[in-house]
């Protein structure tokens, strides 16, 4: 296939699934300014600020602020493009060169060099604190090829890895941090290269972070800081924007786009994201450890219900964990699940399931996931299970789920996207990866298949690799998606240049503030 068709095949990607901003053309702006405080409503705690120890994919919307990446994504198309590497090239299928960009430094003026980085992907890839071993896995080794180059040797070919760079992977920290930092003491004190500096953490309250004077992108950022203040509670965080006491906020929930659609000082950008509701299946435990149970628990569901109900129709059904938009998506994976709770019930049965049985499983604690637990419960109901949800905040409920304790069989949460959908697949479906629950063993041919969506640059050849993936992925019943929610960003009419992104986690490269 040549470049220019995979540039269409994405743009036809792009086609169908760009968001624009309700009520006009959100992108024509007048001339930015610098200065102001961007006061921004955070809907949660982050799990750690250290990006290879957190676990929460609500974590991106603080790190991307404060670390830069290797390699940066495209809004609209999540396609890789030059970052802290101003450069890459497979020199053969088992090499990856990175060239990358002279002059920056680390907010502690760390050098960011080759060093640095070579000491990034070892720490990523190597340390046991790590929760992103997976996404290097392919990496067998990093060198030192130049002053301002690393040179990655692969156990097997990668073509994901350009894409990976983009996220957790491929944010650099300083070695110097690093280093003089005791146990634990990084995920609350970071020091990454981005356009700001880390200043303040009051836990669950308000983080401060301010510009950083010798960013290397010219004139960024343009606000003089940002304040996140953290309110789980989204009609209040909702209610701090109409108010003024806030300029913004994301991950509106869907009830919310009416009400604020009717505040004159109010504008909300809207568009489809990979953010897909789910419930993670702990598979090595009771009574997810068997298929026809996890199967059971994939036909009771009604998806275009819970759409309608749940997300005020703001959402797509989800059947596996791509959208019907994307390259990779498989219309026959898509059938596998037809709503049926009847024959829900006779899997139940066939597994000895007692009917009755309370299964326990992990949610979070604010009003619209109790509405979204409350709408799931009679859905499993009437197929005849007793489900209970047990909450917490976001990073408790998490690690519950994620952690050492392993304290419940399923966690309801979201499965926030990826830039290129093999991390998706292989941070949740291979045997040691983080949300793989209980780090259980999968097929052996989901594996391989993976690793062979990885193998090519030939977007055909992924997407074959991709519906075997999904195949395996959902026949086994790993998961219960639900759907995938759009992006819903609602902020006040002085704040300029926000765009919307297919991940649906907010950047805010080009955001400036009218005075």
């Amino acid at each position: 296939m040549t470049h220019t068709t995979r540039r269409e095949l994405m743009a036809l990607m792009t086609g169908a699934l760009a968001g624009t901003a309700l009520g006009g053309n959100a992108f024509a702006q007048a001339t930015p300014k610098r200065g102001g405080i961007l006061r921004i409503s955070a809907p949660a705690n982050p799990s750690s600020l250290d990006p290879a120890t957190g676990g929460a994919g609500s974590d991106h919307a603080f790190l991307f602020t404060m670390y830069d990446t290797l390699t940066e994504w495209d809004f609209e198309t999540l396609k890789p493009k030059p970052g802290l590497a101003e450069s890459w090239k497979f020199t053969d299928p088992n090499t990856l060169v990175l060239n990358i960009r002279a002059g920056v430094t680390f907010h502690d003026g760390t050098p960011l060099d080759a060093e640095a980085v070579k000491f990034n992907l070892e720490r990523n890839k190597s340390d046991a604190k790590s929760n992103i071993k997976a996404d290097l896995a392919s990496m067998a080794s990093a060198e030192v090829t130049g002053p301002m180059q690393v040179t990655l040797k692969l156990s097997t070919p990668d073509a994901a890895l350009p894409g990976i760079l983009s996220d957790r992977a491929g944010m650099m920290v300083s070695p110097t941090a690093v280093k003089a930092a005791s146990a634990g003491t990084l995920n609350r004190t970071p020091v990454g290269a981005g356009a700001y500096a880390f200043v303040s953490w009051a836990d669950g309250e308000k983080i401060v972070i301010k510009r950083n004077e010798k960013y290397w992108k010219s004139n960024r950022p343009y606000p003089d800081g940002i304040e996140f203040s953290i309110i789980p509670e989204l009609t209040t965080g909702a209610r701090s924007v109409t108010a003024g006491q806030n300029d913004l906020i994301y991950q509106l929930p869907p009830r919310q786009k009416a009400i604020m659609d009717r505040v004159p000082s109010v504008k909300v950008f809207n568009g489809p994201t990979l953010y897909v509701f789910q419930i993670f299946l702990n598979w090595a435990k009771p009574p997810f450890d068997n298929i026809k149970v996890r199967q059971a628990f994939n036909f009771a569901v009604d998806r275009e219900a819970f759409v309608k109900a749940a997300l005020a129709g703001l959402a797509e059904p989800a059947y596996m964990n791509l959208p019907k938009a994307h390259w990779a998506y498989d219309k026959s994976v898509a059938a596998l699940y037809p709503y049926d709770p009847d024959r829900a019930r006779k899997l139940l049965a066939e597994a000895g399931f007692k009917e009755g049985t309370v299964i326990e499983i992990g949610g979070y604690n604010d009003q619209d996931s109790v509405q979204r637990q409350e709408i799931l419960i009679e859905m499993f109901r009437k197929a005849g299970m007793n489900v209970k949800f047990v909450n917490s905040p976001i990073a408790e409920a998490s690690a519950a789920f994620f952690g050492p304790e392993k304290r419940n069989s399923g966690l309801l949460a979201a499965w926030t996207g990826r830039p290129d959908p093999s991390l998706t697949y292989s941070l949740m479906f291979t045997k040691d990866a983080y949300y793989n629950g209980g780090r259980a063993p999968v097929p052996r041919e989901l594996e391989a298949a993976i690793k062979e969506s990885r193998a090519s640059e030939d977007i055909e050849t992924r997407a074959k690799a991709f519906a075997t993936v999904q195949r395996l992925v959902m026949e086994n019943a790993f998961v219960l998606p639900l759907a995938f929610q759009f992006e819903l960003v609602a902020m006040n009419k002085k704040v300029q240049g926000y765009r919307p992104n297919l991940l649906g986690k907010p950047k805010y490269d080009d955001v400036w503030l009218e005075s």
